[in-house]
């Protein structure tokens, strides 16, 4: 078995399309884009089968993983992707604070009536807006295949 690294992140860290969209972005539709670049990388290769395909998923990218999951499951059902682990790894917020130079973790609002957190993209010791340095990616980070 041969594992490979891959830059296959369509919205990579930072990326303006992705925070212009990211708030209607489906699943599917980002699963379909991050799946139509894993097979042409496959073609550049002798593969036999594909036995896992790593993502790593930004906090604030707001993607749902057991959607992701079902969508890679119904979307690779007729590739050579069929039946290849999909891991997700969750990549947490990190900011840093042109203030102050905090640079860390971010503080959460917790509401009940929404039942979920909501990251503050401020600065957590004075308050100051912040800048993200991690947590927006979403992208394939390796691909382990059985080549012939």
């Amino acid at each position: 078995m041969r594992s490979f690294n891959v830059g296959i992140c369509p919205f990579p860290q930072g990326n303006k399309q992705l925070e212009k969209v990211g708030s209607i972005m489906h699943e599917i539709s980002v699963m379909s884009s991050i799946l139509e670049q894993v097979l042409d990388e496959l073609k550049g290769h002798d593969v036999i089968r594909v036995e896992e395909v790593e993502l790593v998923v930004g906090e604030l990218t707001f993607l749902g993983h057991d959607q992701l999951r079902f969508a890679y499951e119904i979307m690779t059902r007729d590739t050579p992707l069929k039946g290849a682990e999909l891991v997700l790894i969750q990549e947490g917020i990190e900011v840093e604070c042109p203030s102050c130079g905090y640079r860390g973790g971010v503080r959460y609002l917790e509401d009940e009536e929404y039942h979920f957190s909501v990251p503050v993209l401020h600065c957590p010791e004075c308050d100051y807006k912040v800048k993200v340095i991690k947590g927006r990616r979403c992208g394939v980070t390796s691909i382990k295949v059985v080549e012939r």
